[in-house]
């Protein structure tokens, strides 16, 4: 079942919109608490893994809601739809700095992220699931993730790119005084727009064509009997929480590590451009460029190896040139950059993988037991983003205060060496454990070729 290139794009506007935030809240949210609010490190780590392991838990809840709605639209299109504008809306008053005592400005960081990320599984999860639902072939899926990836690591080198020059200038007084907490409310608010719009071209521009079995009601009980015994769905959900902690940590430390330890003031000018970057934003930029290449690469290596091999060996690599990383010293820039570059492009292969795997892993659970719940195992995958954004977005932030970093001060040089170990070790483990994990999955390629075949004659394709 080929799916136009129209629609494959549409497709992918919806991770670009998303994406912008992801990357916001990777990136620089840990930053915009700690030293433009003003919270401690420690506590901002604590807050992220309270409301992240509640928005964890949401995840199947939304999953399970989805596989139940039945409208003109679809099961999972209408969230996009319903839940667009609360995103962004949300998504600004995140990035607001009010002025309150300390206590409420962590009560107002809680109620406002906790509701963020809410709203982000209840359009993330029925957007991740619609891909289930547009194809019934694997490598289709496989392409069509790869376009969702392109376009979701565009939207993440748009902010990126755009993000802290466009907080300058937002934020710059009459007088040539800067205010940070001006500069990122109206800076998210322009991203907050852009996301809105492309939600509503996903929902407009794509299609569900499969439906799920006939005349299986399905129970609640039962969809979670059946996501409890599929071993295939646990091996890929460790090695995703795994991935993620990989990611998070290497985000969520870079913006400190440039910033703290390279303690490089000088921008950077684009050649062509009218723009200059810091340090920290071209190293993420170009990031996430590498991760695109990684991404296209995915295909053809997938194709060649199968998924599961591609996944690992991009595991393996990724681990091995993280800890060469840690050997750095603050002067060697151009090695940064290079082993950015290539840890980024074995990161990039992943991802499309991934969702990819969830995909075969849904036509695997409706082969063996009847039954189809799309909505619960996609929720599952963004249940292992959340999870391993969760452990990881906490982990920089013990881990900067364990290392006795302190917020707009020169650091010692045990806090240095903790910002090194940030960017290099301990997102090497994350990665070496996503690779011993993934050696266990079984579905390959030629497996779920069968499988699809013996599920053609069972669906009702639209």
């Amino acid at each position: 079942m080929k799916i136009q290139f129209g629609e494959k794009v549409a497709y992918g506007f919806g991770d670009f919109a998303s994406s912008m935030f992801w990357k916001l809240f990777s990136a620089y949210l840990l930053y915009f608490y700690t030293d433009v609010v003003g919270i401690a490190a420690a506590a901002v780590g604590t807050m992220f893994l309270v409301t992240r392991i509640w928005d964890t838990a949401f995840d199947p809840l939304v999953g399970v809601i989805a596989d139940r709605v039945h409208t003109r639209w679809g099961k999972f299109r209408p969230f996009i739809l319903w839940f667009a504008i609360p995103f962004g809306a949300i998504g600004v008053l995140t990035f607001f700095a009010p002025e309150m005592g300390y206590q409420e400005k962590i009560t107002y960081a809680y109620i406002t992220y906790t509701l963020m990320m809410m709203i982000y599984s209840l359009i993330n999860v029925p957007y991740a699931s619609l891909m289930g639902v547009m194809s019934t072939d694997s490598k289709e899926r496989t392409t069509l993730s790869t376009y969702r990836f392109v376009f979701a690591f565009a939207g993440s080198i748009l902010v990126l790119g755009t993000a802290e020059p466009l907080v300058a200038w937002f934020g710059r007084a009459a007088d040539g005084a800067v205010s940070e907490s001006r500069g990122w409310f109206y800076t998210v608010a322009c991203f907050a727009l852009l996301a809105v719009l492309m939600f509503f071209v996903t929902f407009l521009k794509t299609r569900e064509r499969i439906k799920p079995p006939q005349k299986k009601n399905n129970k609640l009980k039962t969809d979670f009997i059946d996501l409890l015994q599929n071993k295939q769905w646990f091996i890929l959900l460790g090695a995703g929480v795994a991935t993620l902690i990989f990611n998070s940590i290497r985000d969520g430390s870079a913006i400190f590590y440039f910033k703290y330890f390279v303690v490089h003031s000088a921008d950077v000018k684009l050649p062509l451009l009218e723009v200059s970057l810091q340090y920290s934003s071209l190293y993420l930029v170009i990031g996430q460029a590498a991760n695109i290449i990684g991404v296209l690469l995915a295909k053809p290596l997938s194709d060649r190896i199968g998924k599961r091999n591609t996944f690992a060996i991009a595991m393996l690599l990724a681990a091995l040139f993280s800890m060469i990383f840690y050997m750095l010293g603050r002067e060697q820039i151009l090695l940064m950059f290079i082993l950015q570059c290539v840890i980024s492009i074995c990161a990039g292969c992943i991802f499309p993988l991934l969702w990819a795997m969830y995909a075969d892993i849904a036509d695997y659970s409706e082969w063996k037991t009847g039954r189809r719940a799309t909505g619960l195992i996609f929720s599952s995958s963004s249940m292992s983003q959340k999870l391993g954004w969760s452990i990881g977005g906490a982990l920089t932030g013990w881990i900067l205060s364990a290392y006795g970093f302190e917020a707009n001060s020169i650091q010692h040089d045990y806090a240095e060496n903790g910002l090194k170990m940030m960017m290099s070790i301990f997102p090497a483990i994350g990665a070496f454990v996503s690779f011993g994990i993934i050696l266990f999955y079984q579905l390959s390629d030629h497996k779920m070729h069968n499988i699809n075949q013996d599920l053609q004659g069972k669906r009702e394709i639209k």
